[in-house]
């Protein structure tokens, strides 16, 4: 601590220490003059995030403390580190100006970045939504919150645990809060995989909450919105905004409103889901998702929107239809899509300018950038009214030409104006006769001042005389020493340097005050003027949001019809029927990484209720029934999101919740073994299961021993098989040729197998699905294409011939117990003197580096041996 002679506190440390202490768990960026300060611990996490360095501050005959600094105008550049990094950076300026000020300057935080909460677009992704989530663990029910500060969306739900585990998962928070007394269930829910803070616990009772929102929205009650019943959601919901005022966020008019996560409407994708079939990230690193291959979109709302739709695919038909009429009006007119996307290119980010306008953070590059975005959604408006599509015509309507805001703007504020107003030239001439006077002061005085020079130069002949400013005293004549003589006795001596003298005069100094007066009122007069068009957007914060969304939603939409167009997908048919019928379906991903000049081989799948509902697919690993399970499930989401789909038909009998249980995604890390996941995975399917369910479940029990493995996988089909209520439709892949005796068992279980063929020795993968069960999994031919030694490839095979033999051998153990040992050759060698010398020379041989020739004469060696 840093004190001062007698021991005390020095007062800066004073000032900063009781700051600190209101902040205790932000990292505090502390204004002193032209830089920004860390202390103590803060200045020792900020040296290892931004690499600056650390120092000791001594004060006086006290102890020293920790020190890192960086110049005020790089704020923008170490903020987005600090902050990327996990913290929380309470930003603390200086609140007076230090000019006017005897002693120590007034100082404030006047913002509170957190990972969750940000405006600044170094720390922002303009492709996607930077979520704060808040988190209310009720008795019954839990209950979530997201909002996006930078776009003002504001969304709730409530639920079951594995609902709002999924809700997280999709949408990724940056960071979430939670109360105080849920620490412990907090820390088994969230483990690491989340940036969290937790507020009181009187944050989170819902008459505090339900008021929050209630004078947030300056409405009697919260009906409006669909959340009145939604108790636990209204507590998340209202600790938010509790969370934006502790964090100095008051700003908030552009959070509008808020809407309910509706989980009627949506298609139920459990966490595994979402990660197993890496709709939006890739599980391994390199990996490619679903959403990198349909987001050809242009504009960051569209990029935003386009990720919310896939992790909320929709299960009611007519919203499903409209996008689908959309994206077909599109493929069917591509001329059109280019002719949008012209004028989207313009756009930029204006649902994120639209916030910054609201919070006072809008420089005039940006308010230009608004202008630009809302003369370009005019053309877009006007093509999309004269379309035949109700939809596309509905959207014409909704897109607000915003007229006044945008001539506003396109009369006063100049086209090419700098970052910050106080450089001036921000506003345009003739908008104020006052300021164009001050501005040709300003000019004209300059003008004049080289006027003055020229002409003291001819009546002085003083060639070197010069005519500069300083801040001690203005406007002065530079003279050097060896024309000192010629100086007229009217000017006033000021300032005499090594090599010249300075000189001021009364027409200088009169000018000097013309000047400087018409440039601080020229300042003034254009910062006046920004502000108001600053408030005058904000004026605009509806509709330009609306407008923004408008822009994403078609961006999306002709993002659909672009990729379908470039991968030869076809419009998917909806049903209300259970039938899941796709032709020619191909992965949307695998596809698109395949070697030139090698297809996807196409499959058909068909599943319902009656006579198919269970298919059991055999194969061996590599065939490419993991892909195959992968696809059946992304063209029915695809399809479900309104998008066209990899296949030559599909009708799609609407799918309400869509599982997997696909691939090793070991928690290994976090102490669980494969066969844990894998079995709290399968668990999960079957206790949530409904008549409309896809499953796709992939080499279930192989983390466990092969009886034990084929028990779990034969009880599970099984059940899915006999559910009294539920007929999940389900794709079964398995190495478990067994499984196969159960289609003669049950009705509608059908056996598939991936085809293979052999030729020779080696096994090329067909990975055409056909009817009836493989034979055998050619699991040692997988294991030589590895590059398995060969010696253990031919004792597999050696093996697996022994054990095929003794197949109709009922009692297994039999079986292993005949399994011939890999020693006999040696008790051979043994019985024999002979063989005893002819094993001796074969092991002198070097297999790999014998020659045929050597090799045939060792062999004729070797035979005499044994005469």
């Amino acid at each position: 601590m840093s004190k001062s002679k007698d021991g005390q506190e020095t007062p800066l440390m004073k000032q900063y220490n009781a700051i600190k202490a209101k902040h205790p768990g932000a990292l505090l960026l502390f204004r002193v003059g032209d830089f920004y300060e860390t202390f103590g611990e803060d200045a020792v996490i900020a040296s290892k995030v931004l690499d600056i360095v650390l120092t000791k501050r001594a004060n006086g005959a006290a102890s020293h403390i920790e020190l890192a600094g960086f110049p005020h105008h790089s704020l923008d550049n170490y903020l987005p580190k600090l902050v990327r990094a996990g913290n929380r950076v309470a930003i603390c300026d200086q609140l007076e100006d230090p000019k006017s000020v005897k002693g120590i300057v007034k100082r404030g935080v006047t913002e509170l970045v957190t990972p969750g909460l940000s405006y600044n677009d170094q720390v922002l992704d303009t492709r996607r939504n930077n979520y704060l989530a808040s988190i209310y663990f009720g008795k019954e029910k839990h209950g979530i919150a997201f909002l996006d500060v930078s776009t003002g969306e504001f969304m709730c739900a409530e639920g079951n645990p594995s609902y709002l585990e999924k809700l997280l998962q999709s949408f990724a928070p940056s960071e979430v809060i939670y109360s105080k007394a849920a620490k412990k269930t907090a820390a088994e829910w969230f483990k690491n995989d989340f940036i969290t803070f937790h507020c009181e616990d009187w944050v989170y009772q819902y008459d505090f909450t339900y008021e929050k929102l209630k004078s947030h929205f300056g409405t009697a009650n919260l009906k409006g919105f669909g959340i009145e019943e939604l108790t636990s959601a209204t507590i998340a919901a209202g600790a938010i905004l509790y969370y934006l005022e502790e964090t100095e966020h008051r700003e908030v008019q552009h959070i509008s409103s808020i809407s309910r996560i509706a989980e009627e409407k949506y298609v139920w994708l459990d966490k595994f889901t979402i990660r197993n079939l890496e709709l939006v990230f890739p599980q391994h690193e390199g990996g490619v998702p679903l959403i990198q291959i349909l987001d050809q979109t242009v504009t960051p709302m569209g990029s935003r929107m386009m990720k919310k739709w896939m992790v909320l695919p929709l299960k009611e038909k007519q919203p499903i239809e409209e996008r689908l009429n959309v994206v077909d009006f599109f493929y069917q007119n591509s001329s059109l899509i280019e002719e949008i996307i012209g004028n989207l290119k313009h756009i930029g980010d204006l649902e994120r300018l639209i916030s910054k306008v609201v919070v006072g953070r809008a420089n005039p590059r940006e308010i230009n950038q608004i202008k630009k975005a809302l003369k370009a959604s005019l053309p877009i408006k006007e093509l999309l009214k004269n379309q035949q599509n109700p939809t596309l015509k509905r959207l014409s309507d909704q897109i607000h030409p915003c007229e006044f805001l945008m001539e506003k703007i396109d009369r006063e504020l100049e086209e090419d104006a700098p970052m910050l107003v106080h450089q001036g030239g921000v506003i345009k001439d003739g908008v104020d006769a006052e300021l164009d006077e001050y501005r040709g002061l300003a000019n004209k005085g300059k003008d004049f001042l080289v006027q003055i020079q020229q002409r003291e130069i001819q009546n002085t002949g003083i060639s070197s005389l010069k005519i500069s400013f300083n801040k001690v005293f203005g406007y002065y004549l530079e003279v050097t020493h060896a024309h000192k003589d010629k100086v007229p006795q009217e000017w006033i001596r000021k300032q005499t340097l090594v090599n010249a003298e300075r000189y001021i005069t009364p027409e200088l100094k009169d000018y000097e005050e013309k000047i400087l007066n018409a440039e601080e009122r020229m300042i003034a007069l254009e910062q006046k003027y920004f502000q108001e068009l600053v408030l005058e957007a904000g004026q605009f914060v509806t509709q330009i949001q609306q407008n923004a969304r408008i822009l994403g939603t078609l961006d999306t939409l002709i993002s659909f019809a672009k990729v379908a167009l470039a991968n030869g997908y076809t419009r998917p048919k909806i049903s209300d029927t259970e039938t899941l019928e796709i032709k020619d379906g191909r992965h949307p991903v695998i596809e698109k990484q395949l070697p030139v000049g090698e297809n996807y081989v196409p499959n058909d799948i068909y599943l319902d209720h009656d006579s198919q509902q269970i298919l059991i697919i055999t194969g061996p690993n590599m065939a490419g029934k993991s892909a195959l399970l992968r696809q059946t499930a992304l063209i029915v989401l695809m399809a479900q999101m309104g998008s066209f789909v990899p296949a030559s038909f599909a009708r799609i009998g609407i799918i309400d919740k869509v599982f997997t249980r696909v691939g090793a995604s070991d928690n290994l890390s976090k102490g669980e073994s494969t066969f844990m996941v894998e079995m709290t995975e399968t668990a999960s399917i079957l206790n949530n299961l409904s008549d409309r369910s896809l499953v796709l479940m992939d080499e279930i029990g192989r983390g466990t021993s092969t009886y034990d493995g084929i028990s779990i996988a034969w009880s599970i089909v099984e059940f899915l098989h006999n559910h009294q209520n539920f007929k999940a439709k389900t794709l079964f892949a398995t190495h478990y040729h067994e499984l196969n005796q159960l289609a003669t068992d049950f009705p509608r279980i059908k056996n598939f197998n991936v085809a293979v063929k052999e030729v020779g020795n080696k096994v090329i993968f067909l990975r055409k699905l056909k009817e009836g069960g493989s034979e055998h999994s050619f699991g040692i031919h997988v294991a030589q294409m590895a590059g398995m030694p060969n010696p253990v490839v031919f004792r597999a095979s050696e093996i697996l011939g022994h054990l095929e033999k003794d197949k109709a051998v009922k009692e297994k153990k039999e079986t292993f117990k005949s399994v011939p040992k890999n020693n006999f050759q040696l008790s051979l060698f043994e019985m024999d003197p002979k063989l005893s010398e002819a094993k001796k020379l074969l092991d002198e041989v070097d297999i790999n580096a014998i020659s045929p020739i050597e090799a045939l004469l060792k062999l004729h060696e070797i035979k005499k041996k044994m005469e």
